[in-house]
């Protein structure tokens, strides 16, 4: 059996906590969630945790890449169920309205990411994945005809800032599972409209 490198152990340890971090994150919050709660959780020191991170905002900033990478492989997967680009762009979409009623979206990327990353924070990241994806799709579906011309940019930047505040409105509302209903059927007819 072959030892596993440095570099290995590493990436391994790394994404236990970060594995660990999100659910706690998802669960309790932010703020109510220490390097200490990672360290136990994860059943690693606190020095594990400050030697692969710089503190809790780091841990949290990894955590919230790793579920922005899982959303746009969540959209993705929603949309390869046709060879329509411009439907494939509105699967995708009311794919990630659906998911923030989830636990860990709701309160990692939508309550608790802009509080602890900030809007430019938050952003750069959404440009590397959930944004960047949307904007592909805009860009596919531009290439066939699919869709009206114009600038795709601007569009996928006004579609994903109305899906965004629709993915806010389901996470802050009390009955999550109404509002999402709400939601899911203004966003068919707004994405109708942009798209």
């Amino acid at each position: 059996m072959r030892r596993r490198t440095q570099a290995e152990r590493t990436r391994v340890t790394t994404g236990e906590l970060i594995e660990t971090a999100l659910r706690l994150f998802g669960r309790d919050g932010y703020a109510a969630t220490s390097i200490d709660d990672i360290a136990r959780e994860s059943g690693m020191t606190k020095g594990a945790v400050y030697h692969h991170f710089a503190g809790k905002a780091d841990v949290f900033r990894a955590v919230f890449v790793r579920q922005e990478e899982r959303l746009a492989e969540l959209i993705a997967a929603a949309s390869t169920g046709t060879d329509d680009p411009r439907e494939a762009v509105r699967l995708g979409a009311l794919a990630f309205l659906r998911a923030c009623a989830g636990p860990e979206v709701r309160r990692i990327v939508l309550l608790d990411g802009p509080a602890v990353l900030g809007w430019d924070g938050v952003r750069e990241i959404e440009y590397e994945h959930t944004l960047k994806l949307l904007r592909t799709g805009l860009e596919v579906a531009a290439d066939q005809g699919g869709i009206a011309p114009g600038d795709v940019t601007v569009r996928a930047h006004l579609i994903f800032g109305a899906l965004c505040e629709g993915g806010m409105l389901i996470a802050r509302a009390d009955d999550r599972a109404a509002v999402l209903t709400a939601v899911l059927a203004q966003a068919e007819r707004l994405l109708d409209a942009l798209i």
